[in-house]
């Protein structure tokens, strides 16, 4: 089974001007490690989502998510952004960013990481972990303990 989240899809200086960009960036990881087949469509699929409701949450906080067709496995990116990027959110940008990618047609992962993703979120000792990780290595150590229970 692929890992959900590993050390190439996490960018602790994401550089991104909206959410658009973000997302842009974080597929592309996605894109590079094989469990995104087509950047575009994916993002297509993303933006429909985002057209929904946006995927800002209260904390500096954004999830974009999506089923796709393009994605080959359940995966998890990860961005930090010092500049903070405009997911919709009412207080404010997102300065760390979460890019969810789960196969059409499979399974509850998705929802299943958006959940515990989400309620892991509500602790600021989680969210300043994140913030001050100094390495990739020690984003996907956080999220694989205190999301994924690895």
């Amino acid at each position: 089974m692929t890992e959900l989240i590993t050390p190439d899809l996490v960018d602790l200086d994401l550089k991104a001007a909206d959410r658009h960009e973000a997302a842009r960036a974080l597929a592309a990881r996605l894109a590079a490690a094989g469990r995104v087949t087509d950047v575009e469509g994916f993002l297509a699929d993303v933006r429909a989502r985002e057209e929904q409701m946006p995927t800002g949450i209260e904390g500096g906080i954004g999830i974009p998510h999506a089923r796709s067709a393009h994605v080959t496995a359940p995966s998890l990116a990860f961005g930090r952004s010092a500049d903070g990027v405009d997911f919709g959110a009412a207080d404010g940008p997102a300065h760390l960013i979460f890019l969810i990618a789960a196969p059409e047609g499979g399974g509850p992962e998705h929802m299943t990481i958006l959940a515990a993703l989400a309620r892991r979120l509500v602790h600021e000792s989680f969210k300043r972990s994140l913030a001050t990780a100094p390495a990739p290595g020690a984003v996907v150590d956080l999220i694989n303990r205190e999301v994924i229970g690895t």
